[in-house]
């Protein structure tokens, strides 16, 4: 089998574009949840604390240590990580319901079908 024949059928599988649309997509989520933290939440929690956290430094030997752009992007990596386990934990749910909704009934057996037609017949005479 030929290099690019073997790439071409590689790629176009299932897993590997569901891969790419959820890497896509995480990345959009991802800048959506920092502007979130960078523009909204970050600056009423410095207002709160009484200073910008992106300017929160120490100075060790010489070397700034930024302790406040290390706390923000915490704050980022929770957000994310608790939307992303809201959501799997609602998929979750889904999938449970789904499980648990009742399966249609079986067909009846040839046997079962000619048994309910005698019966009928009978009542009829």
């Amino acid at each position: 089998m030929g290099f690019v024949k073997e790439f071409k059928e590689f790629a176009v599988k299932g897993n590997v574009m569901d891969l790419a649309i959820g890497v896509i997509i995480g990345g959009a989520f991802g800048k959506i949840v920092s502007s979130a933290v960078d523009d909204l939440i970050m600056p009423v929690i410095g207002t709160i604390v009484g200073n910008d956290f992106e300017k929160l430094t120490t100075t060790i030997n010489g070397a700034t240590v930024k302790y406040g752009l290390f706390i923000q992007n915490v704050v980022n990596f929770t957000i994310i990580a608790l939307v992303i386990f809201m959501m799997i934990k609602a998929m979750n749910n889904m999938k449970k319901k789904e499980a648990a909704a009742p399966a249609a009934a079986p067909a009846p057996a040839k046997e079962e079908v000619l048994l309910t037609e005698i019966r009928d017949l009978l009542k009829n005479k």
